[in-house]
């Protein structure tokens, strides 16, 4: 049995990781950022026997992610997923942007996924995976405009976390980068490739087999490694 921390659990994939972990027998410590209001998961924690707990967490403040690590207690962490996102303004304007917009994707997807890994470090040990969700959009061969900010963050997610990857790499600490593929989700909308299931299901194939030798690598969900 795997001991497994999610951020963003109480929807799309992150909510999928958690099911599906749970399903095979993992604990499961699923962080949200409105547990009272994430009902579908909490039904879901209700429903699993105790292998699932739901914790609050809001990845973009400093005191809610330490707060919310040590709301899960002091057991060694052998899987963590930093899933929590937000799309922000597919397109935005040179004459008109948006900070406030820009300022919470730095603050979700940039800062959030560095904060929780901090958090959890104490608990991490030879062996343990960080699995951060990146997007084909923050790799510069993405062919397309728009989502200025966050392609700029997940592109700077990537290569911070590239270079965690390298500083944790002697202590056997494996940190991923992740595409998980074009999802239907509440972000992607109904239009999307794949299932969350689907997307899930092939991720934790992914992140059982990945080994030390591939730490820092990017990869789609998959398994094929992602052009940066």
């Amino acid at each position: 049995m795997a001991t497994v921390a999610i951020t963003g659990a109480a929807r799309g994939i992150a909510f999928e990781l958690a099911r599906q972990h749970a399903e095979r027998g993992d604990r499961v410590f699923a962080l949200a950022r409105d547990p009272a209001g994430a009902e579908a998961l909490n039904a879901l924690a209700d429903a699993s026997g105790g292998l699932i707990s739901v914790h609050a967490m809001d990845v973009g403040d400093n005191a809610s992610v330490a707060s919310g690590a040590a709301g899960t207690g002091t057991d060694a962490i052998d899987v963590l997923y930093n899933v929590a996102g937000v799309t922000g303004k597919a397109e935005p304007q040179l004459d008109g942007i948006d900070w406030d917009d820009f300022d919470q994707s730095v603050e979700i997807m940039l800062k959030g996924p560095l904060r929780v890994l901090s958090a959890f470090l104490p608990r991490l040990s030879a062996g343990s995976k960080v699995i951060n969700f990146s997007s084909q959009l923050g790799a510069s061969t993405w062919p397309y405009g728009g989502y200025w900010p966050y392609a700029a963050v997940k592109a700077g997610l990537g290569r911070m976390m590239r270079s965690v990857a390298f500083d944790l790499r002697d202590r056997g600490i494996v940190v991923g980068i992740i595409h998980p593929g074009y999802v239907s989700t509440d972000m992607s909308g109904p239009g999307a490739d794949i299932t969350p299931q689907e997307s899930a299901a092939a991720i934790i194939r992914l992140t059982d087999g990945w080994a030390i030798e591939e730490t820092g690598e990017f990869y789609k969900w998959n398994g094929e490694k992602h052009a940066w």
